[in-house]
């Protein structure tokens, strides 16, 4: 005799740590320890589900597994699920995700956690507390999903350094769609795994770095023409605030905005420097 589903909804809690329309990324507790299966139920989505702490176990389609933090489970759309939990409680960590992200669907799986999978797992989990989601958080999520899946097949060179190229023009002109790396990608026309991945193999660092790399040359530019406002400054850039862009510049260049804006002013001693070796290398 199985529980009802009722009975087991009532003991999950789950809260959203990060949200996109490609994703959605949440913390899920059980307090169940009842140890019989709970009422067949099915899922629309794809998703990759990591035990942070407990163990349970799953029925999935006539096979079941037990899960703890070193197994996951890939699941995905259409799926009948029961659980039971014969060792009391259990946390998790849930990510949905539209397949778009990898290029093509995943099958279903049980997936053995190995230390480079868990240490994905933990980075995503640090990610959902930035202000990056955009480009930060979706390629740590992009990282742990393809880690998970045992990674995905490369493409020909020659188009990869082409991608990594448009990548970098899309970005540095401002284009739209460069607000977040899975709309870059879709201007693309590529998944963004593979997008995030040629990127970084071709220029030696991650979208993100390179976003960011551009944003605070921006933000020095503008500083150094005498942007007052901070707060408008971090809004035009597309920053989450002023906080997140003084927190990038100083990782950037290991000065605040407000120290580069002292720093760049017309007639400090840094910019008469400067201009003084911009007129020796250009010639009249």
């Amino acid at each position: 005799m199985s529980y009802p589903a009722r009975t087991v909804r009532s003991m999950l809690s789950a809260s959203t740590l990060a949200a996109r329309p490609e994703f959605t990324v949440a913390a899920v507790g059980c307090r169940s320890d009842h140890t019989r299966w709970s009422e067949p139920e099915a899922r629309d989505d794809h998703r990759l589900v990591l035990v942070r702490r407990g163990r349970f176990r799953r029925w999935a389609d006539g096979t079941d597994a037990d899960l703890d933090p070193t197994m996951a489970y890939l699941g995905v759309p259409g799926e009948e699920e029961r659980f039971a939990h014969p060792a009391g409680g259990d946390v998790c960590t849930s990510v949905s995700f539209k397949p778009s992200l990898l290029g093509r669907p995943l099958a279903a799986a049980t997936v053995y956690v190995d230390a480079r999978v868990d240490l994905a797992h933990r980075r995503l989990l640090g990610a959902t507390g930035t202000d990056d989601l955009d480009y930060a958080l979706t390629e740590e999520l992009l990282r742990l999903v393809a880690a998970a899946a045992g990674g995905l097949p490369l493409r020909p060179v020659s188009a990869d350094r082409t991608l990594a190229a448009a990548a970098r023009q899309a970005i540095t002109e401002g284009a739209s769609e460069a607000a977040g790396l899975c709309s870059l990608a879709a201007l693309l026309k590529v998944s963004p795994y593979r997008l995030s991945r040629v990127f970084s193999r071709e220029t030696g660092v991650s979208l993100t770095r390179y976003r960011n790399r551009v944003r605070v040359s921006q933000a020095m530019d503008q500083l150094a023409e005498g942007e007052a406002s901070l707060a408008d400054l971090a809004a035009r850039l597309g920053f989450a605030d002023q906080a997140h862009l003084t927190r990038t510049v100083r990782e950037h260049v290991g000065h605040t905005p407000t120290v580069l804006r002292r720093l760049l002013a017309p007639g400090s001693r840094a910019s008469r420097a400067a201009r003084s070796r911009s007129d020796v290398l250009v010639p009249d």
